[in-house]
């Protein structure tokens, strides 16, 4: 069974975000493993020097790359934009090579350089920019909806 690794940056505050993506996750524990990698944002001052920030995504990013495994997609506003079939051959074809696939999300100044570069494919769902806590919701989402595509369900039409 494919294990797919959500890594993200900070925790979701909104009771109805929580709720949605706490649905997801039940939905998906009839298609995969499912881990929620919750890290903690650095803290930086309330005016954060661009310095401050680099220094801040540095950290973030070493703690992320310490804890992905299998494929690394980092979800960025540069990457990729796939369809949901598109998305789901991403994880058959993870499912097949490493059996493992972790999905990135930053917090919110976005992702370290090394993140990025260490990705073996960077998507975005949008070329706005979401809120991280929302793009958390959205990714639950459209994991499942490509579960259920592989396995031949009429969630997707």
């Amino acid at each position: 069974m494919l294990r797919i690794q959500v890594i993200a940056i900070g925790k979701v505050k909104e009771a109805w975000m929580r709720q949605g993506i706490a649905e997801y996750q039940k939905r998906l524990g009839a298609y995969c493993r499912l881990e929620l990698i919750e890290l903690e944002e650095y803290r930086l001052p309330d005016r954060p020097s661009p310095a401050e920030i680099d220094r801040g995504l540095e950290e973030e990013g070493r703690r992320i790359l310490g804890k992905g495994s299998g494929l690394l997609c980092p979800l960025c506003i540069e990457g990729e934009m796939l369809t949901s079939p598109q998305l789901a051959r991403l994880l058959a074809e993870a499912a097949g090579e490493t059996g493992c696939i972790s999905f990135v999300i930053g917090g919110s100044y976005g992702l370290s350089p090394q993140v990025k570069a260490a990705a073996a494919r960077k998507i975005s769902f949008s070329r706005l920019t979401f809120p991280h806590q929302l793009a958390r919701v959205l990714l639950f989402e459209q994991l499942y909806r490509a579960c259920s595509i592989n396995a031949g369900g009429k969630y997707h039409k």
